[in-house]
């Protein structure tokens, strides 16, 4: 059987969003008819290089397409190999799946050593990293020196790499996935979460780095504004970081009461009770080149505060969902205070509901396609 595209990077029984994307990227493009294979990692990260409690799923999960491990990530003695069984597999397209330099070696190594006829393309969430290295640069260069094309999911990325890149890129957007359960009400998802059906609650949901902000965030809520008008805030995933200076931050301020900490990795179902409850979805970020974040919250209809930086306020200022602010703490209180006025909140929430359908799966991977075949790489 002759395999129209394979798909290299995280998926089942690999957590988290990249795995979700690529399972989402590659159920839609079984959708249009092109057949499809995905080959994830036995080892993607050392356990020392892994802050989190664990990289893979619990749950045993059904596909529609095949799934297979067999990439390690950073053993190079094995990469030769995966290369020549890609040959025999003869796909008539690789995508790899780009998201931190570390990959880069593998990804770029791989590549090199394919035939060809097989035109490789990369899928890159990130160029820049969050944490930079000084040698990002030469290893994002030596992966794209592999391939054929790229591709991205979001304006920032893409501008990014068109500045330092002489290959065919796309300006892709991160869309929303399809497996979403759906929206309850907010009375529903706070009797469940036992949280007051009255306050103005404000949810942090991801895993917790410094890049993320999380302390600018805890010092917004105690600025007056907030701090007065009983404002109260979820943070709901696995902390990365130490979490004990932000406790001993919130103890501080005196916020023990006012901000509710779930130090885990949560499931699509459970989250969907957190954004369901939640008033404004808060991205205090201090670096970020896009978010799988904004695509939940416009599931779920919820405003967005993001910080001012390229990567998440292109879609709020286009659409009109939400504020955008400067990275300091009183910033962040005013653009959350003004935000929470009824008619801005309720008009954020009219433009999620008129502009989210353009997010889809769908419409990425016909747009994905028809730049693919502009390249000249036929399905």
């Amino acid at each position: 059987m002759v395999i129209d595209c394979l798909i290299l990077g995280p998926a089942y029984p690999y957590r988290g969003g990249i795995a979700d994307t690529n399972q989402e990227f590659a159920n839609e493009l079984k959708n249009q008819g092109i057949s499809v294979q995905v080959w994830t990692f036995t080892k993607l990260y050392p356990r020392f290089l892994f802050p989190g409690t664990s990289q893979l799923d619990s749950v045993k999960k059904e596909f529609p397409f095949q799934i297979q491990r067999k990439i390690h990530a950073y053993n190079p003695f094995g990469w030769s190999a995966l290369a020549k069984e890609i040959n025999t597999l003869k796909p008539k397209k690789v995508v790899f799946r780009y998201w931190t330099p570390m990959l880069a070696f593998a990804w770029g190594s791989i590549a090199r050593k394919l035939k060809p006829k097989i035109k490789k393309i990369a899928l890159i969430d990130n160029w820049n990293p969050h944490e930079p290295k000084p040698w990002d640069r030469f290893l994002n260069r030596y992966l794209s020196n592999s391939m054929h094309c790229l591709t991205t999911l979001s304006e920032n990325v893409y501008s990014q790499i068109i500045k330092e890149v002489n290959l065919p890129v796309s300006k892709g957007f991160h869309p929303i996935n399809n497996n979403l359960p759906v929206l309850i009400s907010k009375e529903e998802a706070r009797k469940k979460l036992n949280l007051d059906k009255n306050i103005p609650l404000l949810l942090f949901f991801g895993l917790i780095r410094k890049y993320k902000g999380l302390d600018l965030l805890i010092d917004a809520l105690a600025d007056s504004s907030l701090f007065n008008s009983k404002v109260e805030l979820l943070v709901v995933g696995e902390f990365y970081d130490k979490i004990e200076p932000y406790k001993m931050q919130i103890k501080r301020l005196g916020l023990e009461s006012r901000i509710h900490i779930v130090n885990e990795f949560v499931s699509f179902k459970v989250a969907r009770d957190y954004f369901s409850a939640s008033d404004i979805v808060v991205q205090p970020y201090r670096t970020a080149t896009q978010s799988g974040v904004t695509p939940l919250a416009y599931h779920y209809e919820v405003p967005l505060v993001t910080t001012d930086l390229k990567g998440l306020k292109i879609p709020i200022l286009k659409d009109g969902t939400g504020a955008t602010c400067s990275q300091t703490p009183k910033l962040i209180a005013a653009a959350i205070e003004k935000l929470l006025i009824p008619k801005n909140l309720n008009l954020a929430k009219k433009n999620i509901r008129k502009t989210k359908s353009k997010y889809s799966w769908h419409s990425f991977v016909v747009e994905w396609i028809d730049f693919v075949k502009a390249q000249a790489c036929v399905f």
